[in-house]
């Protein structure tokens, strides 16, 4: 699979921005440039934005997302950035990590995690012990 490619430190949005950004909206074409990056299928990320598919679907490159989905990709756009960040910039190393049962996340894919803020805080969390050489 062909994943996408991010600049470095480009993404991270600090939280201000975070609500800055959210409460403007974010473009659905962003979210697909998002998705890409570790080749997320529109069901999964559907699943992290809070809504159906079928929504998903209807939604034109040029529409805005509403401003809780509009987070919700900020969010998933500063996690993508650090686990590149993480895994050496390894978009498929990243991409199976988030597909894969954790021990940490009681044996939970962090992907599963992602359809709440709090799982999203959780998964960035083990991503830092990983950074940091912790193993738990």
């Amino acid at each position: 699979m062909v994943y996408k490619t991010l600049s470095p430190k480009s993404a991270l949005y600090p939280p201000y921005t975070v609500i800055e950004k959210s409460r403007q909206g974010i473009l659905r074409s962003e979210a697909d440039q998002v998705a890409g990056l570790v080749g997320l299928t529109d069901i999964e990320l559907a699943r992290i934005l809070s809504m159906s598919v079928r929504n998903l679907h209807r939604l034109k490159p040029d529409d805005k997302l509403a401003r809780d989905a509009s987070e919700r990709l900020l969010l998933l756009t500063n996690l993508l950035r650090h686990g590149l960040d993480v895994f050496d910039e390894d978009a498929e190393t990243l991409a199976g990590w988030l597909r894969s049962p954790i021990r940490e996340l009681t044996s939970q894919s962090p992907l599963y995690l992602l359809d709440t803020t709090t799982g999203f805080g959780l998964v960035d969390d083990v991503l830092g012990r990983i950074e940091h050489g912790i193993v738990g």
